[in-house]
């Protein structure tokens, strides 16, 4: 108990490193991936909370976490389009994206959430602390391996209905795929099934980035000329995620 204790609280610390890490990358706002890598780091951190609901601050911390996702989604899906604009010779349309990126990274640095996250962060570990000498975290072990099948589980539950959301799939997919790696000694992923998950992540994804961006060229009259190809994209990334899928589903549940 002692040992996956002082592992938990050592993950803790060390996405709280990456976390100031990235704040410092954000506000010199020189780095690409500063964001990205800001919102993978808050994942991690959120999927390492899932199976501790219960214990003192979690709730606190899953809050303050899930209100960086919200603050930082728009800017991130601003950033793939522009990026992605740029990449495909749109310059105009990018450039305009840019600019509507301007000063962004710095204000989630120096926002009141993230600020929030990272103060509670900071002394979350004196609470699993406090609660281990209550004697709260007594079946811990077993608290979190019932949340690690329950995930796979629902993925599997997911994946077996003919007309499954891809949408939801993918956030499935994302959650037993970082839980696997936050509690690595309870949750031992096959090479080959951590491969499965993570193709099945990128190709979702790149179906997931076509279809919002269709969604987007509704309002936005400047996307007209991408979406004959975006409409493309949509149909081979359904094509490219359901065999994905297929194979995730034969590694993991057959």
């Amino acid at each position: 108990m002692s040992e996956l204790v002082d592992r938990i609280i050592a993950n803790i610390v060390r996405l709280e490193v990456r976390l100031l890490a990235c704040q410092a990358r954000l506000q010199a706002d020189t780095d690409p991936e500063a964001l990205h890598d800001l919102r993978t780091t808050v994942r991690r951190l959120r999927s390492l909370l899932r199976p501790l609901r219960g214990l003192p601050g979690v709730v606190q911390l899953e809050m303050s976490a899930s209100q960086v996702g919200i603050l930082t989604t728009p800017l991130r899906d601003l950033e793939v389009l522009a990026a992605h604009l740029q990449q495909q010779g749109y310059r105009v349309q990018a450039a305009r994206r840019f600019e509507q990126l301007s000063g962004s990274y710095a204000a989630v640095a120096d926002s009141a959430q993230l600020a929030q996250l990272l103060m509670i962060l900071d002394v979350f570990p004196r609470f699993i602390r406090a609660a281990q000498r209550e004697g709260m975290l007594r079946g811990l072990r077993q608290r979190i391996e019932g949340v690690l099948d329950k995930q796979w589980q629902t993925l599997e539950k997911a994946l077996n209905d003919p007309g499954h959301d891809r949408h939801r799939v993918r956030l499935l997919i994302k959650r037993v795929r970082y839980a696997a790696e936050a509690y690595p000694q309870l949750d031992r992923l096959p090479v080959l099934v951590l491969g499965r998950l993570k193709a099945a992540q990128k190709a979702l994804g790149e179906w997931h980035d076509a279809w919002q961006w269709l969604v987007q060229a509704e309002h936005q009259p400047d996307l007209q000329p991408c979406v004959e190809q975006w409409q493309a994209a949509l149909e081979r990334g359904e094509k490219h995620a359901d065999r994905a899928l297929v194979k995730l589903s034969a590694a993991c549940f057959h």
